[in-house]
């Protein structure tokens, strides 16, 4: 179930909202369990076999931190156990086939792949409960009943492309009382950019998809004006596809009085490739920074040291993403584009602004070219066609779109991304009054009549 379909937004949403305000006035576990079914109902919508491994997963990682809390002999032992089931479990369905395929492709073997299906938030899910097992081990979690845990888990406006969020920052609020009535302030707030979340998705990221799918589907014929049209019409999808669903995760898990953290911060205005990773996917970098980074030893033993560090937390960014080297070089692209921000950063050397946020979007831009290319060879051809700068004034001839339509949307994309208060601030300043309600419902409206046209999000990929 989409959040940008019929039967999420006029029949399971209104249940499931009001059904868990009338529940917690009977008892508050009963809104829990409500919530907790709900997840359950909305993730199983896809594919229920996903669900029972979602529940095996949730069982075994919160019998580790059960055991983990009756224990203190093994802990540390119990711990690197449940850590290694989420990687093995991650690894099976995500990586098998590529490893196959490489192992045959290597030693000429002729093994055959098991084309598994990879579960629908694995990803997502696995880091989550991996991160809540190191907090159990460091004493960070209190709570240990099983529901609340499920719960933490499976709540459906983060359960399949984040926030990745920790235990703590959470079920407080899922346990606190005070939150268990409609709160009229949360509920503008939570519609208003659930609805601005709505609009990236449906009305700007859907339409770039259109000529991104274009260009990558045409390759070979692009010239060096469409390739880089091709290029910009993915950067601009992905930043509104994720935006748009980072915000309808936050306004709809505000329409139940839960605040999600922050995971979208205008990325594309940074000015250094550290400024990019400290706005996008935020929650992610975290996850990579407290549980990996850290534990490495960071930043805090040798100056070689920790460039390696720098290159292992990108170089599981990448492969996390999905089981590609297409992948695996985009990562790899940014932990040495980290490298040498660090390198430069420690020589004192310094860039005017403009300069910087040149770069940085110019670079993340190309490597974004990987990201979507079905193979390497592919993103190549399509990064040799944009550096032959000297043909770039050419006819656009392969996208559906005439030129002045292309070139009004990325203008105008472009004005919102690098310049417009992001949504998140807009929420946070909101006066809830006619103005906005008009604005929220004319936004809403417009995105009504395209739902016949719903697609998935492009981070349920990964």
């Amino acid at each position: 179930m989409l959040f940008n379909s019929f039967e999420f937004i006029f029949v399971f949403l209104p249940i499931v909202f009001i059904g868990y305000f009338l529940v917690n006035k009977i008892h508050h576990t009963a809104g829990i369990v409500l919530l907790l079914l709900s997840s359950l109902f909305f993730y199983a919508w896809w594919n229920p076999a996903y669900l029972l491994l979602l529940i095996v997963s949730i069982l075994v990682n919160y019998g580790v931190g059960t055991w983990m809390m009756r224990t203190e002999a093994m802990k540390k032992q119990i711990l690197i156990l449940g850590i290694i089931f989420n990687v093995l479990l991650l690894g099976y369905f995500k990586y098998t086939d590529f490893f196959i395929a490489n192992f045959n492709h290597v030693l000429n073997t002729n093994f055959q792949l098991l084309h598994l299906l990879l579960p629908l938030a694995i990803s997502f899910y696995t880091f989550q409960q991996i991160a809540y097992l190191v907090d159990r081990y460091k004493g960070k979690v209190e709570d240990n009943n099983f529901l609340n845990y499920a719960l933490f888990i499976s709540f459906f406006p983060q359960l399949i492309a984040g926030p990745i969020v920790h235990h703590k920052e959470v079920m407080g609020q899922y346990l606190d009382a005070a939150k268990k009535k409609m709160h009229a302030e949360n509920i503008a707030k939570g519609l208003f950019i659930f609805s601005i979340g709505l609009f990236k998705k449906v009305a700007i990221a859907d339409t770039f998809a259109v000529w991104a799918n274009e260009g990558y589907s045409n390759v070979q014929a692009l010239t060096t004006s469409e390739a880089w049209v091709t290029s910009l019409a993915y950067t601009f999808q992905l930043y509104f596809d994720f935006s748009g669903y980072s915000d309808m995760a936050i306004g709809l898990a505000l329409l139940f009085n839960i605040v999600l953290p922050l995971n979208f911060n205008s990325p594309y205005r940074a000015v250094s490739i550290q400024d990019f990773w400290r706005r996008w996917h935020m929650t992610l970098s975290r996850f990579l920074t407290d549980y990996l980074y850290i534990p490495l030893g960071g930043s805090y033993k040798s100056i070689p040291r920790t460039y390696v560090n720098i290159f292992i937390i990108f170089f599981v960014s990448g492969i996390w993403h999905g089981a590609g080297w297409t992948f695996v070089i985009w990562g790899v692209l940014h932990g040495l584009a980290m490298i040498v921000h660090r390198f430069w950063h420690q020589k004192g050397f310094k860039l005017p602004a403009i300069v910087g946020w040149i770069i940085t979007f110019q670079f993340v831009n190309a490597t974004w070219v990987f990201f979507r290319a079905l193979t390497v060879d592919d993103a190549l051809i399509v990064l040799g066609k944009m550096a032959a700068i000297q043909d770039l004034v050419q006819p656009l001839e392969t996208f559906s779109a005439t030129s002045l339509e292309l070139i009004l949307y990325f203008v105008g994309a472009g004005i919102i991304a690098f310049f417009f208060k992001n949504s998140y601030d807009w929420m946070q300043g909101l006066r809830p009054n006619p103005m906005y309600a008009i604005a929220a419902g004319a936004m809403f409206l417009y995105v009504a009549l395209k739902l016949q046209q719903v697609s998935e999000f492009l981070y349920f990929n990964f």
